[in-house]
């Protein structure tokens, strides 16, 4: 039976919204543009196709994020040429798509153990925190091998690639954003490399590449740490496969509707969060179970733990009798269950 993204992308294909002209210029841009977005650039998807198609420098936009734009457009060309040739993924030609990333905006780092420029896609030769008070990511001297390991492990993958449904294709790409994230192998550009990485691994297996637009930024930081912390993929898979579904319903509401043809009913909204989602379900019926919760929402028990553990912590819920045969209360001064939007 196909996924929900299964059926979504063929319905996507079946409209023909991948075969318009200049499709994948745009939706490249597009890509990028979004990408840029989640390291902080203001520069729309309209600017970056002026500044890319005319080469002319944007006004009001400082030269930082029209670098970091320009450079990740050269990344993109270079990965779609890995791609088509459906080239080994390398440590070498990670670092190459790293300087191309990093190339106008990377920074000189001067250590103890060495000099190194993440501008030329050095492997960084200092340690790293997560965010503030967050944990370390790996120690610097077990990168390089740890990530020869993970592209050995990921070409191993890619040639079981025929076996494979649509939806273990885009796990696999998902999945290779996470690992890539968490060996964390350069001192700046790992979110870039992350996301390049990901659509490297579409584009080579035809599928309709994933963005992360600025509005999912939250969510997407969150997926990431949650998948950390309980070692569970299935929260970052869960969280991708539903910001794919939730773009490509709305690009699909917005072809028909430019077109002039039936649309549904009412646009396509933001997805639902997951604790949002929690609350509403424990309104209609507060004596869900932990399994039942991860049913309905379709993520898995250990993430539906670690929301109720936050949503306890908050004081928003309080579990009334035993683990089993009790019921979970919900603190009405603090949500409102007519309305799960907070």
């Amino acid at each position: 039976m196909k996924s929900e993204l299964e059926k979504l992308v063929g319905r996507y294909r079946e409209l023909g919204i991948d075969r318009q002209l200049d499709y994948e210029k745009f939706y490249l841009y597009s890509i990028i543009t979004h990408s840029t977005a989640i390291e902080g650039s203001t520069i729309t998807e309209l600017e970056n196709q002026i500044m890319f198609d005319n080469g002319i420098a944007l006004k009001g936009k400082s030269l930082v994020e029209q670098n970091m734009n320009l450079d990740l457009k050269a990344a993109y060309e270079r990965v779609l040429v890995f791609a088509r040739e459906h080239a080994d993924i390398t440590v070498d030609r990670l670092k190459e798509l790293s300087a191309l990333t990093m190339k106008n905006t990377g920074s000189e780092y001067y250590t103890a153990l060495g000099d190194f420029s993440s501008a030329n896609g050095d492997i960084r030769l200092v340690n790293v925190t997560a965010g503030v008070g967050g944990r370390s990511y790996m120690a610097f001297n077990k990168v390089p091998q740890k990530l020869k390991e993970f592209c050995d492990m990921l070409n191993a993958l890619r040639r079981k690639h025929s076996s494979m449904s649509m939806q273990e294709l885009y796990e696999m790409s998902f999945d290779a954003h996470y690992n890539l994230v968490i060996i964390h192998p350069w001192a700046d550009g790992n979110g870039r490399m992350a996301r390049l990485l990901m659509n490297w691994l579409q584009f080579e297996f035809g599928l309709i590449p994933s963005r992360i637009f600025s509005d999912d930024k939250e969510e997407y930081i969150k997926a990431l740490v949650a998948t950390r912390e309980n070692e569970d993929f299935g929260i970052f898979r869960q969280f991708m496969t539903d910001t794919m579904i939730t773009h490509l319903n709305r690009d699909i509401y917005s072809y028909l509707e430019s077109i002039g043809e039936d649309t549904p009913v009412e646009q396509p909204k933001k997805k639902v969060k997951t604790r949002d989602r929690i609350i509403e379900l424990l309104c209609d019926n507060p004596k869900h179970t932990t399994r039942t919760l991860a049913e309905e929402i379709g993520i898995t028990p250990k993430g539906v733990e670690r929301h109720l553990a936050i949503l306890k912590s908050k004081g928003i819920l309080h579990r009334i009798g035993p683990d089993k045969g009790g019921e979970w209360q919900i603190a009405l001064d603090k949500w409102n269950c007519d309305s799960t939007t907070h």
